[in-house]
């Protein structure tokens, strides 16, 4: 007589739907501002020519991409709510193969990587306030990621508020700072101030290209809160618009800072700064009050961290759901009510990138690959709305197929300028990703064996 077969698992749990239509805001804000817009400006007017006209051209451009790519990510998010974001798009548009080639890239190098990169740099200004030995630099960068780690595994509502206040206090940094350009300075009367002077040649329009980059990595970030759809509270009505009002508030904080900056000492003195916070503090208040733009990029910094372990590890979540990660990454705490392993392997692995250093190498070779992946996931629009005609679209992304098409050709056009401008680092870069061929049939195999 044959044993009887095993009971079936218990069903899995679900994450809780507690994230609000301010949450999901917040998460979009505070998870794109780590310290881009403290620091790139500088860059982006030096491409520009020095032409405060050209440089605000290349912002709006840049900003303009954003949102395209926001409103496509709006529709997809509400027709497909659940935990995993841009994998569940990609999954269910072309396959799980190029769906876990993206969420293994993310967990790699691209997701992890940006956080050991604000792990090293929040360390790094740390030591602008105290000093800091060799060993107290890596333990206090791995001392911001064990913090972030807890407050995530502690519960997802938990997160969301230190999210909503930490967003909140650089956001108004940083409005406080470019009032204080507009009042307190000249830079908008001085007489180097070009605006709409640089002739337009073939060299100028490259240069502003470069620029722009430099926006879009600025921005980079704003489509993490879709792996949180599964979070969110009534994502039908909530998930489209908070995403698209988020990138909005993103425009706005963003124009609303270099146009405070240039106010406070001019483009000149922008263009010639890479830590242009710092500078206009300096010269606005002294040296003795520039720390106090330290503290507010560690704040930021904090946030942008917080943002990326609140959503990220989402992915990996669905990942094994579907079987092809690590099954006990699927789990859900039974007390805390988050994914609490995926948030914590995701966070062993970016503080070992950020002890070993490897984490610069590896980011420098496949961050050009989450704009490959942006662009797959955004295309998932057209296949979905071919496939799946009467699929339930609460948010229909306005001007399509326009708006989708040029965000995705924003998006290739990135890609083959890194491998036309650096074929060596894209092709490494491509075989990091093709690594994740092997493993998902690995994971596969693994789960038909029942091994």
């Amino acid at each position: 007589m044959s044993a009887p077969p095993p009971p079936p698992p218990p069903p899995a749990r679900d994450l809780a739907r507690v994230l609000t239509l301010r949450d999901l805001v917040l998460i979009v804000v505070g998870t794109t501002i780590g310290s881009g817009i403290f620091t790139v400006p500088g860059s982006v007017l030096r491409q520009s020519g020095g032409d405060l006209g050209v440089a605000l051209v290349v912002w709006v451009v840049g900003s303009v991409l954003a949102l395209l790519g926001a409103l496509t990510f709006g529709e997809l998010g509400a027709m497909l709510p659940d935990a995993g974001g841009s994998y569940v798009y990609v999954r269910e548009a072309f396959g799980p193969l190029p769906a876990f080639l993206l969420g293994w890239t993310l967990f790699l190098a691209i997701n992890t990587g940006s956080t050991a990169t604000l792990a090293v740099a929040f360390a790094n200004y740390v030591g602008e306030l105290v000093p800091l030995t060799p060993l107290a630099h890596k333990v206090a960068g791995v001392a911001m990621i064990a913090t972030v780690t807890a407050v995530n595994i502690r519960g997802v509502r938990h997160a969301a508020t230190v999210q909503n206040w930490s967003t909140g206090l650089k956001v108004g940094a940083i409005f406080a700072l470019a009032i204080a350009g507009f009042f307190m300075g000249d830079g908008l009367h001085r007489p180097d101030t070009r605006v709409f002077t640089t002739p337009i040649t073939v060299a100028s329009l490259s240069a502003a290209g470069v620029g722009l980059l430099g926006v879009l990595w600025a921005y980079e970030g704003w489509q993490n809160v879709t792996n949180s759809a599964g979070e969110a509270a009534d994502p039908q009505r909530t998930f489209a618009r908070a995403i698209g009002l988020g990138t909005a508030a993103l425009v706005v904080i963003y124009l609303t800072a270099n146009a405070g900056y240039v106010a406070a000492v001019g483009a000149s003195g922008v263009s010639a700064s890479d830590r242009i916070a710092a500078d206009v503090v300096h010269a606005l208040f002294g040296p003795a009050a520039a720390k106090l733009v330290t503290l507010v990029i560690l704040v930021s910094i904090f946030s942008a961290a917080n943002g990326l372990a609140l959503t990220g590890p989402r992915m990996y979540f669905a990942m094994a759901r579907d079987g092809v990660f690590f099954r006990a990454l699927a789990e859900v705490h039974p007390r805390f009510g988050t994914p609490a392993l995926a948030v914590a392997v995701s966070a062993g692995w970016a503080a070992l990138l950020a002890l070993s250093g490897t984490f610069e190498q590896l980011f420098t070779y496949v961050v050009f690959a989450s704009w490959m992946f942006a662009a797959l996931a955004a295309a998932s629009v057209f296949v979905l709305r071919r496939r799946r005609p009467d699929a339930a679209r609460p948010f229909r992304v306005p001007g399509y197929p326009v708006t989708p098409a040029l965000f995705i050709a924003a998006a290739v056009a990135i890609v083959l300028n890194t491998v036309v401008a650096r074929p060596v680092q894209a092709l490494i870069g491509l075989g990091i990703v093709a690594t994740g061929a092997p493993a998902y049939f690995a994971w596969k195999w693994w789960r038909k064996t029942g091994a």
